[in-house]
């Protein structure tokens, strides 16, 4: 790693700048004993990496990495336990983003096990419903408020509605199975059994799924551009999100129920990037699959979501009885 760290030092000085008096002026030690450092016949003290590391803006982290193929650093979301901290999850997670997507070239892979985050943040009851469910999960003291109750702050809704409009900018490929809705439906179901959704609200969240379903339709039926949907019965979906950019690419990998871990680390990004590509090979594109296939896959989803509706309804005679 020495020799690794000097290679970078070097790169990083001016043409004509001497990287021994360099080394000695930042250590604060003699020329002979700056030359055994950098001609590797000296060791560098932690103390010492940690000076020159920081002076020139180098991570001991990736050169410690670039040795060892079977590791990789990650960065974290924080912890989101409140309001306010899902509020910053939203305003990081857009901050992550944005400058990778704003390059015209740069698209986006998301591996659909789930409802994808981006379509649940855009100002709908649905979006409000995810919220909170969210909180309810994540909020030790968010425990017994029912739904018609939650109104979230505007700090909230506007930074969710501001990352879901970023991904709706940028050219997108989905991997969906017909399990992808699964999870919202059963997370409606339940706090509807609970008694902390109404019937109303629990119909109308249905609808809206409904119309964001009818929405994904239209666009590979008409051919939009920059939306590419694929159907996979074989492999399960993980959530993840490859994000490719001309300047390179970012891979992210959820931990928990909203928190996610990243890298930019090229290994791991064009192993993911293969995995992915071999989930695409066992999928069926049905942007070009033809009327039949799209209106099959996309029946089977309004079918659970009509099914849910019924249930609702067949509860409401069965308690009016």
């Amino acid at each position: 790693m020495q020799e690794n760290l000097f290679s970078e030092i070097a790169s990083k000085l001016e043409a004509g700048t001497s990287l021994l008096d360099t080394v000695a002026m930042l250590l604060d030690i003699s020329y002979d004993a700056a030359h055994r450092r950098t001609s590797l016949k000296a060791k560098l003290s932690l103390e010492e990496s940690i000076i020159l590391a920081k002076h020139f803006s180098i991570s001991l982290d990736q050169l410690y990495i670039a040795q060892d193929p079977e590791r990789v650093i990650m960065s974290k979301t924080a912890t989101i336990a409140s309001e306010s901290e899902l509020h910053h999850y939203f305003e990081n997670s857009y901050a992550s983003l944005a400058p990778l997507l704003a390059h015209p070239e740069s698209s986006l892979t998301y591996s659909a096990k789930d409802l994808p985050l981006f379509y649940t943040l855009t100002g709908t009851l649905l979006a409000k419903f995810k919220i909170y469910v969210w909180l309810k999960l994540l909020h030790p003291r968010f425990h017994d408020i029912p739904f018609e109750s939650f109104h979230p702050g505007l700090d909230v809704l506007r930074s969710a509605k501001r990352l879901g409009d970023l991904y709706e900018s940028v050219s997108t490929t989905e991997i969906w199975d017909t399990t992808t809705i699964n999870s919202t439906l059963k997370q409606i179901h339940f706090y509807y059994e609970a008694g902390l959704v109404s019937v109303s609200d629990a119909k109308q969240i249905c609808n809206e799924l409904r119309g964001l379903l009818k929405h994904l339709h239209g666009k590979i039926a008409d051919g939009a551009k920059g939306y590419t949907l694929y159907f996979n019965e074989l492999l399960l979906m993980n959530n993840n999100v490859l994000v490719n950019t001309p300047k390179g690419n970012r891979v992210f990998v959820p931990f928990t129920l909203l928190s996610y871990v990243s890298t930019g680390d090229v290994l791991f990004c064009e192993q993911a990037s293969e995995y992915l590509n071999k989930q695409l090979q066992h999928s069926k594109l049905l942007n070009t699959a033809g009327e039949k296939e799209q209106h099959r896959f996309f029946n089977s989803l309004y079918s659970k979501i009509s099914a849910l509706e019924q249930w609702i309804d067949s509860k409401q005679l069965l308690d009016f009885n």
